[in-house]
C-alpha cells in the first residue's frame, strides 16, 4: 500500500536534486505495478481536483507572468483537466492492452519510467495539468522544471494534483518539482530522466532533443493563414480574432499571418476593422517591428501582452479595447519582422494575386519558423481541389479548415480526431520526433487534415408530456393501465399536503388500487438532508413509482430523492462538477429508472422543472449548493395540469412568470440553441408577453393560467437542451448572497445583461464550434419581430424588445433596480468580487452568447444595483 504522506522536499541544488530523482524513481516502481483499475481511479482523482482548482490557478499564472488573461487561462486549464480525462479516461494503459488470438499479437503496456518536463512561462499551469495527468495515466513519475519567472503558480498546480493521486493511492513521490529552476538543474534533469516532454522556447527543445534521452519536444509555431475566395468572411475573420485573441495570442498554434486573395482583400478588411482590429498606418508599422524583434529574437516584453500594451510600447496611439494590431506588409522573409511568430496579438496581412500566389506565400512563412507546427484555410469545403492542394504544399503536421488555429490545434475542441493535447508535435520537419498532439504513443509522423465540425446537439424531452387543465386523472390512468405500477411514493411540501393539493392524486391512485404514501417535508429551499430523509423513507417503502408535485423545490428534492433511493452512494460533490460540454465531463451520472419511473407536476408557471435534467439541493451543514445536472435527472412524465396553478397569489405568479420570460430569451441566444429549441421559446415569449399581465391581474383566468403553464413547461424544454446563460448566472448569485426572489433576481439584471450580450464586437465571444461569430443583437431583433415589433434594422427593433420587456415588469410591478428591493448597499458593495467570480464560474456562463470578464460582470452588478443613477 502507498505511503499517503507527503513530505516538503525542497528542489534548489544538485544535492537535493539526486535525492529527488532517487525517491521519485523508488515511487515509479511501485506505480509501475498498479493495476488499470488503480492507475484509473488516481487518474480521476488528479483531474478532478485539476479541474476544481482551475480558477485560483489561473489567477496565479497571471499574477506571476504578468502575461495573459486569466479568465482564458481558465479556458486553457479547465481544458487540460477534463479533456484529458475524457480523451483517456478509457484508453488501456496498463498490461495487455490488445489483443488478437486468431492471429496471435499481443500488446503489453510498460511506462517508461521517470518523464523530465519543461514547462514554458505562456501556459504554466495548464501544461502541468495535462503533463501529471498524461504521466500518471501511463504509470511514469515525473519530475517538472518550471519556468523561472512561472516557478510558483506551475508549482501549485503539481501540488495539487499530486495530492489528489497520492489521497487515490499513488505512491507519494510519485511527482515532483524544481522549487529553484536554473539552466543547470534543467540539464541535470533531462540527463537524468528516461524521456523528457520539452514544450517551450527553440533553444531549450534543442537541448533537450540533445541530452541524449529520448524526448517528446515541439517546435515554434508560425502559423499561415490563408482565406480563400470562396470562404465565409464573417466565420473566416471572426474565427481569427476568437483564436488570435485567447490568451492575449500566447498559444503557439495561434495565427501570425493571414494571407488574402486580392478579389476580397477589401471585405476582409473591412470585417476585422469592424470587429475592433487596427491597422497600422505606414508610418506605424516600423515603430512596431521595433518591438516585434530585439536583436533578431522575438521580445519577450510583448509575449501575452494585449494590443493596446504593445502599441503604447511601439508609441503608437490606438484605442485601448483594439484586439489585434495588423500591419500590411508585403516580404514573407525572414527579415520582415511580421514574418516571425509574435505570441502577442500582432498579425501580419498579406495581399495575393490568386490561390497560387497566396499558396506560395504560406509556404515561404511556414519555412522561415513554422515547420511542422500548423497552417489554417478558411474555403468553401466544397473547393476539394484547392483543399488538396493546400494540404499538399504546407510541411505542417496540423492542417485546419474553417476553424480558430488556438482552439483547433490542440484538439477535440473544434474537430473531430485530432488527439486534444497541450503539447503539439512538428515531426521531422521541425526537428520533433512525433508528428501527432502528444498523447500516448507517437512512432511515425502522421499528417491530419482536420475540419472545422459543429458537434451533433439533441433534443431531450420527459418520455410523455401531457398538457391542459385537468388532465391529471387521465395521465395517471397509464400508471395501471399501462405500466402496471403498484406502489406510488409522493414527494411535496407541507403548505400543498396541508391544503389538499395531493387529494386528488391520492384519490385516483386509490381508485386504481396502487398502495402510496406522501413525503410533505420539503423546504422552500431544498436541503439534502430532507432528501436524504426522503430518500430513506422510499428505501422503506420501495415504490415503483414516484410523483413529485410542487414548486421547483418540490421537483428539485424530488428528483434528489430519487437519486438516492436508486444509487444510494452518490457524491454530490462529483455529480454538481462544472463542465464545458455536457458529453465531456468527468463524472458520469448513474443509469436511472432501474427502481421507479418518474413523474413531476407542476404547481406554479416558473420553473420549468417538469421537464428538464436540472436539480439544485443544498447542504446546510457545509452551506454548499450542489447544482446538477444531466440527463438522467429528467422526468419520466410531465403533469401540467392548471388545475394546480389556480390558486398561486400575486408575488409567485409575478416571480414565476418573468423566470419563464428569461428561460426562453437566454435559451434563443444560446450558443447552443437550434432549430427545436428555437421554436419553443419563441412561443413561450409571445405567450408570456401576452397572458403573464392577465394572470397577474386576475388569478382566476383559466385562459391565462393555461397559456402560461404552456409557456413555462416549453421554455423548460427549451433550456433543457439549449442550456442558459449569464443572466441566470448572475441571478443565482444574487439570490444566495442577497436572498432574492430567483425570478425577481432575474428581471432585475435581465435588461443589462440583454445590451451587454447584443454587443457587436464582445469582449470576447462564447466558445462552441456552432457559434460561428457575434450574433446576440441580430437574435434579439428575432424575438422582438416574432412579438409583433418592427424597425428599420436590427438595432431599432432590439430597443423596442426592451422597450417592451420594461413594460412588461412594470405591468407586473417588478421594481427597476436591486436597491429597491433593500439590499444594503455596503453589503453588496463588500459582496460584489466574491459575487461576480461566483457568477463566471456558475454553469450558466459557459452558454452565453457573449464570454464575459470578471470585471464586466461586476459592472453588470453594479448597473443593475444603481440604474441609470451610478
Amino acid at each position: 500500500m502507498a505511503d499517503k504522506t507527503i513530505k516538503k522536499n525542497t528542489i534548489e541544488t544538485l544535492e537535493d536534486l539526486e535525492l529527488a530523482m532517487q525517491e521519485l524513481r523508488e515511487a515509479q516502481k511501485i506505480y509501475a505495478t498498479y493495476t488499470q483499475e488503480q492507475v484509473d481511479a488516481i487518474f480521476k482523482a488528479a483531474a478532478t481536483a485539476a479541474n476544481k482548482a482551475r480558477i485560483p490557478l489561473s489567477k496565479m499564472a497571471v499574477a506571476e507572468t504578468g502575461m495573459g488573461v486569466m479568465e482564458d487561462k481558465v479556458i486553457k486549464n479547465h481544458y487540460a483537466a477534463e479533456y484529458m480525462y475524457n480523451a483517456y479516461k478509457n484508453t488501456k494503459t496498463c498490461g495487455v492492452i490488445e489483443e488478437d488470438p486468431v492471429y496471435g499479437i499481443k500488446k503489453i503496456a510498460e511506462p517508461l519510467g521517470v518523464i523530465a518536463a519543461v514547462i514554458p512561462t505562456t501556459n504554466p499551469t495548464s501544461t502541468a495539468i495535462f503533463k501529471t495527468l498524461i504521466c500518471l495515466k501511463t504509470r511514469n513519475g515525473i519530475i517538472i522544471s518550471p519556468h523561472p519567472r512561472a516557478k510558483q503558480c506551475t508549482a501549485e498546480a503539481a501540488k495539487i494534483v499530486l495530492e489528489a493521486a497520492v489521497a487515490a493511492g499513488a505512491p507519494k513521490g510519485i511527482i515532483k518539482c524544481i522549487d529553484v529552476p536554473s539552466l543547470e538543474l534543467t540539464n541535470k534533469v533531462m540527463q537524468e530522466a528516461d524521456c523528457i516532454l520539452a514544450t517551450g522556447g527553440p533553444g531549450m527543445v534543442k537541448a533537450a532533443y540533445s541530452s541524449g534521452k529520448p524526448a517528446l519536444g515541439v517546435g515554434p509555431g508560425n502559423t499561415p493563414v490563408i482565406i480563400d475566395d470562396s470562404a465565409d468572411i464573417k466565420l473566416a475573420v471572426n474565427s481569427i480574432i476568437h483564436s488570435k485573441t485567447f490568451d492575449n495570442g500566447m498559444i503557439c498554434a495561434s495565427e501570425q499571418s493571414v494571407t488574402v486573395l486580392e478579389s476580397i482583400y477589401k471585405a476582409v478588411k473591412d470585417e476585422f476593422k469592424y470587429r475592433g482590429c487596427y491597422f497600422l498606418k505606414k508610418d506605424e508599422l516600423d515603430k512596431v517591428r521595433s518591438v516585434i524583434l530585439i536583436n533578431g529574437a522575438l521580445n519577450a516584453k510583448i509575449v501575452g501582452q494585449k494590443a493596446a500594451t504593445i502599441a503604447k510600447m511601439a508609441g503608437v496611439e490606438v484605442p485601448e479595447e483594439t484586439k489585434i494590431l495588423i500591419g500590411e506588409v508585403e516580404s514573407v522573409d525572414i527579415s520582415e519582422p511580421f514574418a516571425h511568430e509574435k505570441l502577442s496579438p500582432v498579425l501580419a496581412m498579406y495581399k495575393a494575386k490568386d490561390f497560387d500566389d497566396a499558396l506560395q506565400k504560406a509556404e515561404q512563412l511556414v519555412a522561415d519558423g513554422g515547420y511542422g507546427h500548423t497552417s489554417s484555410l478558411y474555403i468553401n469545403v466544397n473547393e476539394k481541389e484547392k483543399m488538396a492542394k493546400h494540404a499538399a504544399m504546407m510541411k505542417t503536421c496540423r492542417i485546419l479548415i474553417n476553424t480558430p488555429s488556438s482552439q483547433g490545434g490542440i484538439g477535440d475542441l473544434y474537430n473531430f480526431k485530432l488527439a486534444p493535447s497541450l503539447t503539439l508535435g512538428c515531426g521531422s520537419w521541425g526537428g520533433n520526433s512525433v508528428s501527432e498532439n502528444v498523447g500516448v504513443k507517437h512512432l511515425i509522423n502522421i499528417k491530419t487534415v482536420a475540419e472545422r465540425r459543429e458537434n451533433m446537439l439533441w433534443m431531450r424531452t420527459p418520455e410523455k408530456v401531457y398538457f391542459k387543465k385537468g388532465c391529471t386523472p387521465v395521465a395517471l390512468d397509464e400508471l395501471k393501465n399501462v405500466m402496471g405500477k403498484k406502489r406510488c411514493f409522493i414527494v411535496t411540501d407541507s403548505f400543498l399536503y396541508k391544503n389538499g393539493f395531493t387529494k386528488k392524486i391520492e384519490d385516483k391512485l386509490d381508485q386504481m388500487g396502487i398502495v402510496h404514501t406522501c413525503f410533505s417535508d420539503v423546504e422552500p429551499d431544498p436541503s439534502l438532508a430532507s432528501a436524504r430523509a426522503g430518500a430513506a423513507a422510499m428505501r422503506a417503502f420501495e415504490p415503483d413509482c414516484i410523483i413529485a408535485m410542487g414548486g421547483g423545490s418540490a421537483m428539485d428534492a424530488g428528483k434528489v430523492m430519487w437519486m438516492l433511493y436508486e444509487n444510494p452512494d452518490a457524491d454530490f460533490s462529483e455529480m454538481s462538477m462544472d463542465f464545458m460540454d455536457i458529453r465531456k465531463r468527468v463524472y458520469t451520472y448513474p443509469k436511472m429508472g432501474k427502481k421507479a419511473y418518474f413523474i413531476a407536476i407542476p404547481t406554479s408557471s416558473g420553473t420549468g422543472s417538469e421537464v428538464t435534467p436540472f436539480a439544485i439541493i443544498t447542504d446546510r451543514d457545509t452551506g454548499i449548493k450542489w447544482p446538477l445536472a444531466d440527463y438522467e435527472l429528467m422526468p419520466d412524465m410531465s403533469i401540467v395540469d392548471t388545475d394546480n396553478m389556480m390558486s398561486a397569489p400575486k408575488g409567485l405568479t409575478c416571480a414565476s412568470g418573468i423566470d419563464v420570460m428569461t428561460h426562453a430569451i437566454e435559451a434563443y441566444v444560446s450558443i447552443m440553441a437550434s432549430d427545436y429549441t428555437d421554436s419553443l421559446a419563441l412561443r413561450a415569449i409571445k405567450l408570456v408577453f401576452e397572458y403573464l399581465p392577465r394572470a397577474y391581474k386576475d388569478g382566476n383566468d383559466v385562459e391565462a393560467r393555461d397559456h402560461m403553464a404552456n409557456a413555462s413547461c416549453m421554455a423548460g424544454m427549451a433550456f433543457a437542451n439549449a442550456f442558459l446563460g449569464l443572466n441566470h448566472s448572475l441571478a443565482h448569485k444574487l439570490g444566495a448572497f442577497h436572498h432574492l426572489p430567483h425570478g425577481i433576481a432575474n428581471a432585475l439584471v435581465l435588461l443589462n445583461v440583454m445590451r451587454y450580450n447584443s454587443a457587436e464586437v464582445p469582449t470576447k465571444m462564447g466558445t462552441f464550434p456552432q457559434y460561428q461569430y457575434p450574433h446576440a443583437l441580430q437574435r434579439y431583433a428575432e424575438i422582438g419581430r416574432s412579438v409583433g415589433l418592427t424597425g428599420k434594422n436590427d438595432q431599432e427593433v432590439f430597443e423596442k424588445l426592451l422597450a417592451k420587456l420594461d413594460e412588461l415588469m412594470r405591468t407586473i410591478e417588478i421594481k427597476p433596480n436591486i436597491k429597491d428591493y433593500n439590499v444594503d448597499e455596503k453589503h453588496f458593495l463588500d459582496t460584489l468580487d466574491e459575487m461576480s467570480e461566483q457568477a463566471f464560474n456558475d454553469q450558466c456562463t459557459g452558454a452565453n452568447p457573449r464570454y464575459p470578464l470578471v470585471s464586466e460582470i461586476k459592472e453588470l452588478y453594479l448597473k443593475s444595483y444603481y440604474g441609470e443613477e451610478k
